[in-house]
């Protein structure tokens, strides 16, 4: 029996790190979408407030099966 597959992109942030942004992602698509399977980063990028850096972003696109 074969699966289908939705792909979705989504942005997290985080104040601490982009690893922290992508669990935030990661933890926010499972409790919204059933059978998450994978995430892909797409993107980063930084927030940038007087030369420092202040917030960690990522787009993230989030695999999930499709319920039959």
């Amino acid at each position: 029996m074969a699966s289908v597959a939705r792909v979705t992109e989504i942005s997290a942030r985080s104040e601490k790190s982009f690893e922290d942004a992508i669990n935030a992602g990661v933890e926010r698509a499972c409790k919204t979408l059933r059978n998450v399977e994978s995430a892909w980063v797409k993107e980063q990028r930084v927030a940038i407030t007087d030369n420092k850096v202040t917030g960690y972003q990522v787009n993230l696109l989030v695999t999930f099966e499709l319920d039959d």
